[in-house]
């Protein structure tokens, strides 16, 4: 009979002919047949509410009378709508749920969740008695609706930013012609290893999801996995050096030396030099002088010069490392526990896409020491070369 009453759509047809207390009747006949279940599945499919159905069953065992007339009410008849009877009702509800109105009413909820519920009981303290179905099918009216936040807003946007996104373009294609590496980096989220709840889904056995802890206490974690990116531009290869304590400029460096020992010296021998891409904070700030600090060492190892090109504060969404590579990584291990640091270099190596993205990872056992700080005199001995366009973001730092 469920099957019925899915798949064929004749009784409908018939149903929507009827007048009212025949329809009434009509479906509770219906309900009474389906048995457990039928009020809410006739529900759905006509539309009429449950205390109409369960009416409607209730009169059909009782017994329907042997004349009826084709309406119950006359033509313009019944229950008057509240806009009618109170007309300042839709007025009182627009100021109490509008953010930048100006007045007392809105003064009571300014700082309480507006609900159906709560407006109807701050409309009856103003003499307007509504139920909150009501005030639903008002603010619907209205052209309200149940609204989440919507991250769009990015802050002030630097005047240079229009010149920075020209310059890393100009540069990018300078380093690729000359066959030179041309790298976007930045650090993932930090994520707590252990029995916890990874938000996705992923196909499991019906009935046997993973298990995981309720709480998601740091005590129970085994500790923390701090993923670094590399990502190749040019080639579509990633690399993630996974962390196990702080997000340092330390850290950041020797995840581009590890870079280099995996891929970089391999496809790149002939290197004249890199171009890193990165956001303007973090690990790798552009005012971090710990972070130049260690890239010149690392240059100064490798005898290559490194290029950097910040992108401009608020825009790091443009940083291709993230929607090249990470974004692929959190699909991969979506809806699956973190629950060892081989899980997450695992899940993590084990990312493909169509397009022919490959990572590689590794963890990074090493402990790095935040907070650190370096002399004056010690700073004054880095060769960083300031461009000409945007200084404060572009740079490049040489081995000698």
């Amino acid at each position: 009979m469920l099957h019925l009453m899915t798949s064929d759509d004749y009784w409908l047809r018939v149903f929507q002919t009827l007048p009212e207390a025949q329809r009434r009747w009509f479906a509770g006949a219906r309900a009474i047949e389906i048995g457990r279940g039928g009020i809410a599945c006739i529900q759905r499919a006509t539309g009429l509410s449950v205390n109409t159905i369960a009416r409607g069953m209730r009169e059909v065992r009782e017994g329907l009378p042997a004349n009826t007339p084709d309406r119950l009410r006359k033509p313009g008849g019944g229950r008057p709508a509240i806009e009618g009877v109170s007309p300042g009702i839709v007025k009182s509800l627009r100021a109490l749920v509008e953010p930048n109105t100006a007045g007392s009413p809105m003064d009571a909820l300014r700082w309480t969740h507006k609900s159906t519920r709560v407006l109807a009981d701050e409309l009856t303290k103003q003499g307007l008695p509504v139920s909150d179905k009501t005030v639903g099918r008002l603010l619907e009216g209205l052209g309200y609706s149940l609204q989440v936040n919507a991250k769009s807003k990015e802050g002030r946007s630097p005047v240079e930013r229009d010149a920075q996104f020209r310059y890393i373009n100009d540069q990018v294609k300078r380093f690729q012609a000359k066959g030179n590496p041309v790298l976007s980096i930045d650090s993932k989220k930090k994520e707590r290893v252990g029995e916890f709840k990874n938000p996705g889904r992923t196909y499991r056995q019906r009935g046997d999801p993973h298990k995981v802890n309720v709480y998601d206490f740091p005590d129970l974690a085994e500790g923390v996995a701090v993923p670094y990116g590399t990502y190749d531009v040019t080639r579509n290869l990633g690399f993630v050096n996974i962390g196990m304590n702080h997000d340092t400029a330390e850290f950041a460096v020797e995840s581009l030396r590890w870079w280099w020992r995996r891929y970089g010296r391999r496809h790149y021998e002939e290197a004249s030099g890199w171009l890193v891409c990165a956001d303007g904070g973090g690990s790798n700030a552009s005012r971090s002088r710990m972070w130049k600090w260690y890239l010149y060492h690392l240059s100064k190892e490798l005898n290559i010069p490194v290029t950097v090109c910040h992108y401009p504060p608020g825009t790091s969404k443009w940083n291709k490392i993230e929607h090249r590579m990470f974004s692929f990584i959190s699909m991969n291990w979506q809806g699956v526990p973190l629950d060892s640091y081989a899980t997450v270099v695992n899940l993590i190596a084990g990312t493909r896409t169509r397009t022919g993205l490959k990572v590689g990872a590794r963890l990074d056992r090493r402990l790095y020491e935040k907070g650190q700080q370096i002399a004056e005199a010690e700073w004054l001995k880095i060769p960083v070369e300031p461009h000409s366009v945007n200084p404060k973001w572009n740079y490049t730092i040489n081995p000698e």
